[in-house]
């Protein structure tokens, strides 16, 4: 695991820095996604647990604890996140993890992976937190994303940050922190990250090599990560697809795309649809795109078909959508009708 922050980082450290003499029990770290926080998050955990930080903070890379971070053995660290991202993981083996590893990880239960936090998860902390740390030094759990908690869950670890333990550092990471308990935030230090600059963001996906990257950034509402995801997606083609049949509304042409779509990931789909709308609403003000300006063309002739009244129903149907996206009873009807309702305004 690597050492260095993002260029767009080194504020939020120091700030951190500054709280070592006397950290907080608790840190939320919260921000856009695709800018890094949870890259931060384990970043700080293996500080905290290095025995010999440097003088600005970061871990040595080089003792006993950081060998052990590194390979993910560390005894006095949790890393708390829904199956699903440890399933992805496993699939794909994990930085310091042997294949063996990641196809006994993957193989290991036959249950649909869950997308969220449950309750047996932060209830195996308890052990964790009840016995002396190994090596006399600091616990830390890191637990990301923080939305991702289940009521039931959510509940459980309250008690644990009412009552924190000696030496024990959580970290929670969200990327929407309006849909976190109050009494959770109340009882967590809260450091907003910022998103890179574009100068930052561009200069980033220019060294990993990707094409377009201001295409790819802007696409992505300026986060890097999520720019850079994308770009290596497999889902490129989906999205081509997508943003010709919302160039063109059409009634027949949505039901083929909802039948080609519909095994797709939902979220991620409706996101693509919210940006597209997002471009046409701040055509129609500003004659300016943010999301897709390679598609401006296309955008300002549909501003000028659409009332703002009826424009902003739309958009207000897809949001309601986005919130049930995670689990549609029918993922071909669910894009089946959310592109028919799309094209039906322009028709």
């Amino acid at each position: 695991m690597s050492n260095t922050l993002f260029d767009w980082q080194q504020d939020s450290w120091q700030q951190i820095m500054a709280m070592r003499a006397r950290m907080p029990h608790a840190f939320l770290l919260y921000g856009s996604e695709g800018i890094g926080k949870a890259q931060f998050a384990e970043h700080l955990a293996k500080s905290l647990l290095c025995e010999t930080p440097a003088e600005a903070g970061h871990a040595c890379a080089q003792c006993l604890s950081c060998k052990w971070f590194d390979q993910y053995s560390h005894p006095d660290y949790r890393r708390v996140r829904p199956g699903l991202l440890d399933e992805e993981d496993a699939s794909e083996g994990e930085a310091g993890e042997s294949n063996e590893e990641a196809e006994k990880k993957s193989a290991k239960s036959s249950k649909a992976p869950s997308k969220e936090i449950v309750i047996d998860q932060v209830r195996a902390l308890a052990n964790f937190m009840n016995i002396s740390t190994h090596r006399q030094g600091t616990r830390v759990v890191v637990m990301y994303p923080a939305e991702a908690l289940n009521t039931p869950a959510a509940n459980a670890l309250l008690k644990s940050l009412e009552e924190p333990n000696p030496n024990t550092v959580f970290i929670l990471v969200s990327h929407k922190i309006d849909r976190l308990l109050p009494t959770i935030l109340s009882r967590c230090h809260k450091l907003a990250l910022t998103m890179p600059t574009k100068e930052q963001g561009l200069a980033w996906l220019q060294a990993q090599g990707v094409k377009e990257a201001e295409v790819w950034l802007a696409q992505q509402g300026g986060a890097p990560l999520l720019a850079l995801d994308m770009a290596q997606s497999e889902d490129l083609k989906d999205l081509d697809d997508l943003l010709r049949t919302l160039a063109r509304p059409d009634i027949e042409v949505s039901l083929k795309t909802a039948d080609k779509m519909q095994k797709m990931d939902m979220p991620r789909t409706v996101s693509w649809l919210q940006r597209w709308l997002y471009d046409i609403f701040s055509y129609k003000q500003t004659e300016l795109t943010r999301y897709y300006p390679k598609h401006r063309n296309d955008i300002a002739k549909l501003a000028d078909r659409i009332t703002l009244e009826k424009l902003m129903q739309v958009i207000k149907n897809v949001q309601d959508r986005q919130a049930i996206a995670s689990h549609p009873l029918s993922g071909k009807l669910f894009v089946e009708d959310m592109l028919l309702e799309y094209s039906s305004a322009f028709i």
